[in-house]
């Protein structure tokens, strides 16, 4: 994944309706939940429910499929572990490279 589709990512789920949104969904495992389901959950206005999930459905994070009079939001878990599991998967890369530069450091200081 790169950096800028993170932050975009962790930028969207920074606003606390949004996380809202996402984790209500989330919770609503992979059959997802209708909009009006959503909206009574979480005492959002519709208004202000649709700008929100559209700045999650633009990152990726959300899906949404009609099916007949009824908007169904899903989260895509895939996209979800995706963001989440960047910086864990980032865990102690360069700690040779960090360990390396402290004891040229250390040298350093001696001399």
């Amino acid at each position: 994944m790169d950096l800028e589709t993170l932050a975009k990512r962790l930028d969207s789920l920074g606003n606390v309706t949004r996380l809202s949104v996402f984790r209500a969904l989330v919770r609503a495992g992979r059959d997802g939940a209708p909009v009006g389901y959503l909206q009574r959950r979480l005492g959002v206005p519709g208004s202000t429910l649709s700008h929100h999930l559209r700045k999650l459905i633009e990152v990726g994070l959300v899906t949404q499929e009609r099916q007949a009079t009824t908007l169904i939001c899903r989260a895509d878990f895939e996209a979800m572990n995706e963001t989440l599991g960047f910086l864990g998967n980032e865990c102690c890369r360069d700690l040779p490279l960090c360990a390396a530069g402290a004891e040229e450091d250390d040298r350093r200081d001696v001399a």
